[in-house]
């Protein structure tokens, strides 16, 4: 059986991006989100990925990246070009401290 790798990307390769205004979906439910995200970012609750409706690409990021990864790899079935945000923002705070 083969597996096909997610694409992935870490928080300073983002933040790096963020100049281009890439297209960000954060995961998370919406009191998590409304605590703090990164800026353009679109909150699409893990539970509602399947209503997305863009082509990508797109980077999806969580709290930690374990939801996230979930998305990505559905966004992925569901023909998006998903791109996982590893250590979500738990990374991201660290990166902006």
């Amino acid at each position: 059986m083969f597996f096909n790798k997610m694409k992935s990307v870490s928080t300073d390769e983002l933040q790096n991006m963020l100049k281009d205004k890439p297209a960000i979906i954060d995961v998370r439910e919406p009191y998590e989100f409304k605590n703090g995200h990164i800026p353009g970012a679109k909150n699409l609750p893990l539970a509602q990925v399947d209503t997305y409706t863009g082509k990508g690409p797109v980077y999806v990021i969580c709290q930690s990246g374990m939801r996230s990864s979930s998305a990505t790899k559905k966004l992925t079935k569901m023909g998006v070009d998903a791109i996982n945000v590893k250590g979500g923002m738990n990374m991201w705070k660290g990166a902006r401290k």
